[in-house]
């Protein structure tokens, strides 16, 4: 939709949108939970800083179409938006669908064809675009954007159509995973844990011994593993080939030293208790199980019986409670799809494919990436903002 606007601001440009859903945006309207995370309203430095999969590549396109030209974009189109914690832009009224019904407006006024219907394959006239066949129609034109998305949430519609048109026009796919979604870990006590939440934790991710990603904040315990917002930015570092793990700080705000004096105080309180019992304050109720379990201290063990070494062994857990992570969740639950068309193919400046003339790349069909906070959804506007600006003759 963003792509076709500015292609239709040119006057001379006939438009059409082709649509293989029923409904316009429907992806798009269960982005930050059904409220639509639009944008993060940062500078360039920090778009960059969050972009995980080629962001030197989307360096023009930021530049070209930042966060606060988004945010005047839709405010002009009579969406009113805030800035909340992290820099999350969204709509003051909370509602996707307000984004979504004010890109159909301006579509309607710009005079922008919209047609229901699959398209399934691009015709070449001599390595130039000639036509699109889509369901049983052959609709002839000069130029083409493909916006199709990625294989995340297939049944929004991106189930990889765009993938296979550009394959079939020799472009290359990277390897595509699932991204920005749950990771599943090795053993029982995810399971144990499922449903409990932690804040004000650390995660690190180590691959092969080398650490690749931190960060502080909320993760939730699953079925099958961990997710929440500092697991799923996590995911987008996993690589399913190598050995990773999971280490979780359960007290990032205190050294060892300092845990360590705040279990003797818990200690001394509770002299006469068994160990099982004189650590509620310190942890949450579903979790003291699993860390008794783990300390290898006996559960009805008195406190004034455990060794300084049992002691020392229990901070050291509480500050590297590691899991193998063993894989993620699948695309119907990842945000983001990891790979796509290869950058080596696509112009940085106008996502004109340097393969076929008059193909344009738009979004998530590309091998570009980034953190949660709404920075997918810039690069979507980035980028279908460079191909709509391109179709100036």
């Amino acid at each position: 939709m963003m792509a076709a606007i500015t292609a239709a601001k040119f006057e001379y440009n006939e438009v059409t949108l082709l649509e293989r859903n029923k409904f316009m945006g429907i992806k798009l309207n269960i982005t930050g939970k059904g409220r639509c995370n639009v944008t993060n309203n940062c500078d360039l430095d920090e778009l960059m800083k969050n972009t995980v999969t080629n962001g030197r590549f989307l360096y023009s396109a930021y530049s070209s179409f930042m966060p606060q030209d988004v945010m005047e974009f839709f405010e002009n189109l009579g969406v009113p938006l805030k800035t909340e914690r992290g820099n999350r832009v969204f709509p003051v009224s909370d509602r996707a669908k307000d984004i979504t019904e004010a890109l159909q407006r301006e579509m309607k006024r710009l005079g922008i064809k919209i047609r229901q219907c699959r398209a399934s394959e691009i015709i070449l006239d001599n390595g130039y675009v000639k036509a699109v066949r889509a369901d049983r129609l052959t609709l002839e034109c000069d130029r083409v954007i493909l916006a199709t998305g990625g294989l995340s949430y297939p049944k929004t519609g991106s189930s990889g159509d765009g993938f296979h048109m550009a394959k079939a026009l020799g472009h290359t796919v990277t390897n595509c995973t699932p991204s920005l979604v749950s990771l599943a870990l090795d053993g029982d006590i995810p399971s144990r844990l499922e449903g409990l939440s932690l804040r004000n934790i650390k995660a690190t991710m180590h691959t092969e011994g080398k650490k690749v990603y931190d960060d502080f904040g909320e993760m939730l315990f699953t079925e099958k593993g961990v997710s929440g917002p500092v697991i799923l930015s996590m995911s987008a570092h996993y690589n399913r080939d190598k050995k990773s793990t999971i280490t979780i700080d359960l007290k990032p705000a205190l050294d060892e030293a300092t845990l360590d004096k705040r279990i003797l105080r818990d200690f001394e309180e509770n002299i006469n208790r068994d160990f099982v019992n004189s650590i509620r304050g310190l942890l949450p109720a579903k979790m003291i199980p699993v860390i008794v379990e783990l300390s290898g201290i006996e559960p009805t063990k008195k406190v004034n019986e455990i060794t300084k070494k049992e002691r020392e062994g229990l901070v050291k857990l509480l500050k590297n409670l590691t899991f193998d992570i063993v894989g993620t969740g699948g695309y119907n639950e990842a945000v983001v799809t990891k790979g796509g068309i290869s950058v080596k193919e696509i112009s940085p400046k106008t996502m004109e494919s340097k393969l076929v003339g008059g193909l344009y790349f738009a979004g998530e069909i590309i091998d570009v990436d980034a953190y949660t906070g709404g920075f997918n959804l810039q690069i979507a506007w980035s980028t279908a903002y460079a191909a709509g600006m391109a179709q100036e003759w």
